[in-house]
């Protein structure tokens, strides 16, 4: 689902000065219990897979949400590499993208200044991570290969701000299905990525009702839909009740926060990659009235 958003008041919230402190102090919380990372307690060298609101391409002129975005790398142990699955790649069978260095970018939004159709994330390519995607999934998923596909703004807009120097390898893949069961069964499957020092980025919105906003400043009041799916994920996820989020249709305001699910569906990748999902949420807030809650599992 490409992106069409028209903002004519583009209004930001205030930062706090304690706003990078905060998520720090969530995401060390998260590694010293186990969370992983060559720092962590558990001492594994094992990287936390994670599941971000990306937000739109204007994403990376909020001083709030960018404080955030930096603050939660910045804590992180450095990645080998990237691996990401965005809610603007869906493609059966499970496809990997480019693997060349500084490969093309996808512009998949529409109605934005002509600013945002020059930006550029040169990262390096990940051959390697490729074939270890491809040699993971071998037998439980058919995988298929696209090499002129780049990164689309589900993955680049928000790695710019979490790592601008664009010097850790990324890899794209895509969706094959939105059916969380067997994103789950997907997820499990490439959990050992994490060993190697591998970031597992699933990039969408916690909410995601486009079609139902009314007011469209940045620092807009949450509609209730919006708030009442928040709330009913965050106790979820507190839980770590897979089961429930997987049947996140039946949620409350879920039929307003996601008419269409592809902006929820990367959660289950993220989750799937751990074996007892503990999330800790490290954003929270709203962003054009969009919940922009994002978390780390061990």
């Amino acid at each position: 689902m490409d992106e069409e958003l028209h903002s004519d008041l583009p209004e930001h919230e205030p930062v706090p000065a304690d706003a990078a402190a905060q998520v720090t102090a969530r995401v060390a919380a998260g590694l010293a219990a186990g969370q992983g990372g060559a720092s962590g307690a558990s001492g594994t060298g094992r990287m936390p897979a994670m599941y971000l609101g990306h937000g739109a391409p204007p994403l990376v002129d909020d001083p709030l949400w960018t404080t955030q975005l930096a603050a939660w790398a910045g804590a992180l142990p450095r990645p080998s590499a990237i691996l990401v699955v965005s809610a603007h790649w869906e493609s059966a069978p499970l496809t990997i993208g480019a693997t060349d260095d500084a490969a093309p970018l996808i512009y998949d939004f529409y109605g934005f200044p002509e600013r945002y159709y020059q930006a550029t994330y040169p990262a390096p390519g990940a051959p390697t991570l490729a074939s270890q995607v491809r040699a993971l999934l071998s037998g439980t998923e058919p995988v298929a290969q696209a090499p002129d596909r780049g990164l689309d703004h589900g993955a680049y807009v928000p790695l710019t701000v979490m790592y601008p120097g664009a010097d850790i390898p990324v890899l794209q893949i895509s969706m094959p299905t939105l059916d969380p069961d067997r994103l789950l069964r997907i997820g499990a499957a490439l959990a050992p990525l994490r060993d190697e020092g591998v970031l597992i980025m699933g990039s969408g919105f916690l909410t995601h009702g486009l079609p139902f906003l009314r007011d469209f400043r940045f620092d807009a009041p949450p509609p209730g839909w919006s708030t009442e799916f928040d709330h009913w994920a965050a106790e979820a996820l507190d839980r770590g009740d897979v089961d429930a989020l997987a049947a996140f249709r039946r949620a409350p305001g879920a039929r307003y926060a996601h008419p269409t699910t592809e902006h929820f569906a990367p959660l289950f990748v993220t989750l799937g990659a751990t074996a007892a999902p503990a999330p800790v949420t490290t954003i929270t807030g709203y962003w054009l009235g969009l919940a922009k809650r994002s978390f780390q599992v061990a």
